[in-house]
């Protein structure tokens, strides 16, 4: 056999050898349903909107915009709002230079600080640097230890852009109440987080969700076989989710359009256990990423309320939340 018969195959063998799932993520992951405290903090420091200073808006006029990240003042970096600060109080200069991130763009903005009346040196910038909220866990990789959850990436309200984050946590909460959806406005969880009980990091904010390492000790929940996009389809299914304390429970539901194109609203579902529509009155905030269950597989993940009739929503393809928790 000659050197070229001999690389034939060999290359055919490696392409026959090469496995047909070619993510990571694991067969069987356990399905999560518990509500989540989460908290993140931002890349930089977030402006989110002006005040005035002697009765001028002194931030807006000097080129600031709403969504600009402060990454650093006269050169040295900023991390959070107390860094900064501690920056501007150590100026010896009335004026000083912010080193700022917009869109993809850097740019510096030379900048005139005034004093109150306390002799205290103002911005007329409001800033942010970090989130805090409630969500729900949708799965924990038990051989990777990597989570995800929301199924949608967390925004910040006053930018409607997706927040950046440097990192974050999630933290044991309990559902203290519930705010019932109707007449066309979402209702949410009323939820209480410890911060003393960390579950884990976050290291990712992405349009599938929030993902991380799953840090305490991993729940005894039954494993469950995730389902292939090609297998989901329209009939009966339930989602897990918490309305009460932290019981996790299970809920009928009916899925009714698969929309395999939508990057996150590829199950169009409808509450249908009278239980859980008594109790909130639909899809709520705060359910998101709870976990979508059907033919004993977990197929995806509720994502969004349907406003105008909240016992419908949507939901994502649970294959595209590993595959982005995975990469």
């Amino acid at each position: 056999m000659n050197f070229k018969n001999k690389l034939r195959i060999f290359v055919a063998f490696l392409l026959f050898s090469l496995p047909l799932n070619v993510f990571a993520y694991s067969e069987y992951v356990i399905p999560g349903g518990e509500t989540v405290g989460i908290e993140v903090n931002s890349k930089g420091v977030l402006v989110v909107g002006f005040y005035k200073i002697e009765d001028a808006y002194i931030g807006k006029d000097a080129g600031f915009e709403i969504g600009d990240k402060i990454l650093k003042i006269d050169g040295k970096e900023i991390e959070d709002i107390e860094s900064m600060v501690k920056q501007i109080d150590e100026s010896k200069n009335k004026e000083v230079l912010f080193t700022i991130e917009r869109g993809n763009t850097t740019k510096e903005i030379r900048f005139s600080l005034k004093k109150d009346e306390n002799q205290i040196y103002k911005t007329g910038l409001y800033v942010k640097d970090k989130i805090n909220g409630v969500g729900t866990m949708t799965y924990i990789d038990p051989k990777t230890r990597i989570f995800g959850a929301l199924g949608h990436e967390i925004i910040e309200k006053t930018t409607a852009l997706k927040f950046e984050i440097k990192d974050g946590t999630i933290y044991d909460a309990t559902v203290t109440g519930i705010v019932k959806s109707g007449d066309n406005q979402a209702g949410e969880k009323n939820a209480t987080y410890d911060r003393s009980e960390v579950y884990g990091t976050i290291e990712e904010n992405e349009i599938s969700g929030i993902f991380g390492n799953y840090e305490d000790p991993i729940p005894e929940t039954k494993e469950l076989k995730v389902a292939d996009s090609s297998e989901v389809h329209t009939g009966e299914a339930m989602i897990r989710t918490v309305i009460n304390g932290k019981k996790v429970e299970e809920y009928q539901i009916s899925i009714l359009k698969l929309d395999d194109h939508s990057e996150t609203k590829n199950i169009l579902f409808e509450i249908t256990d009278p239980k859980l529509i008594e109790k909130t009155g639909g899809v709520i905030q705060g359910m998101s990423g709870s976990p979508i269950i059907q033919d004993n597989q977990i197929v995806g993940a509720v994502t969004h309320v349907i406003v105008n009739d909240s016992t419908k929503g949507y939901g994502i393809f649970i294959t595209t939340m590993l595959k982005e928790g995975e990469d």
